[in-house]
């Protein structure tokens, strides 16, 4: 039998299969000691703000007096008068782009992630969804990679009660892992499945020396990893290797694709090659009628 990868999907089937990566919402805030009811409005009406359906100012009236009872200090409120204005887009806006037709689904991007970020068990900043399209014996496989989409306009940035997520100027979503309490509502606000919750296990059975250092969370080295110290019990993601960029240098997932199929760069840039494969006819943005408006863009 000869599989072929020429063929791939149609965008709409691509954000069929990227529902795979998105969780149970009931059950992953069913593992919070949170309000799972309030995590699960949140979610949905921030969706409705991302895609103009709710105003902001309106959210924040619906939700600020529950989310005070609910975390108490802890919270933090938004200023609505400052937040909708748009800052001037200057500067470098990272983003990513995926050619899917020169993916061959060998999964060195998740490897390379995990052992980038030392990601605990289960946990995968970059995922690699694969189905097949066709009847024998034309056969196509199809790869979808999914890192964290990096949304202009990102629900979990909404939904956050601490403000521990957050978008920096330069486009990546960020997390303070430090202000992050572990609610997980900005698991189930995410639509793309790309957060995921640390629950503080480790490799140090199958490999000695795992606990002896983590990767850098977000730019900040946090030495050995031992119960009680962060990033466990916080939420964490891709961050298209922050630390990595701060030294000049690109993630770690565009620098080992065997495949060459991603790019990285400033979307600011018309000449950029980014810039320029964005613009292609083949480009894609997963689930474009959320209104999220991802900074990872894919070709087809």
């Amino acid at each position: 039998m000869a599989l072929k990868t020429k063929n791939g999907l149609e965008p709409i089937e691509y954000a069929e299969l990227a529902e795979h990566f998105v969780p149970d919402a009931q059950k992953v805030l069913s593992e919070s000691s949170y309000d799972t009811t309030l995590g699960l409005n949140m979610a949905r009406d921030a969706r409705k703000v991302i895609n103009g359906n709710l105003q902001i100012e309106d959210f924040h009236k619906i939700y600020s007096a529950s989310l005070l009872k609910e975390f108490g200090d802890q919270y933090a409120s938004v200023d609505t008068t400052t937040e909708s204005t748009q800052k001037k887009d200057t500067g470098p806006k990272w983003g990513m782009v995926i050619d899917l037709k020169k993916c061959v689904g060998c999964d060195t991007c998740t490897v390379s992630c995990k052992s980038e970020n030392r990601t605990p068990p289960g946990m995968s900043y970059n995922v690699v969804l694969e189905t097949f399209k066709g009847d024998y014996p034309n056969i196509s496989v199809v790869n979808l990679p999914r890192p964290c989409m990096q949304c202009d306009k990102p629900p979990c940035v909404q939904v956050c009660p601490t403000r521990a997520t957050y978008k920096l100027d330069n486009g990546i979503v960020i997390i303070d892992n430090d202000r992050c309490i572990g609610c997980r509502y900005c698991m189930v606000a995410c639509p793309y499945g790309a957060r995921s919750y640390d629950f503080g296990d480790g490799y140090e059975q199958e490999m000695i020396g795992y606990n002896d250092v983590t990767s850098p969370e977000y730019g900040v080295e946090r030495g050995e990893r031992k119960k009680g110290k962060i990033p466990e019990e916080t939420v964490r993601k891709c961050s298209f290797c922050y630390h990595r960029l701060q030294r000049g240098e690109e993630p770690a997932c565009v620098e080992t694709c065997i495949g060459d199929a991603r790019y990285f760069g400033d979307m600011n840039d018309p000449n950029s090659v980014v810039s320029k494969l964005a613009a292609s006819p083949r480009a894609f943005r997963l689930k474009e009628e959320l209104g999220t408006q991802p900074r990872v863009v894919y070709l087809r």
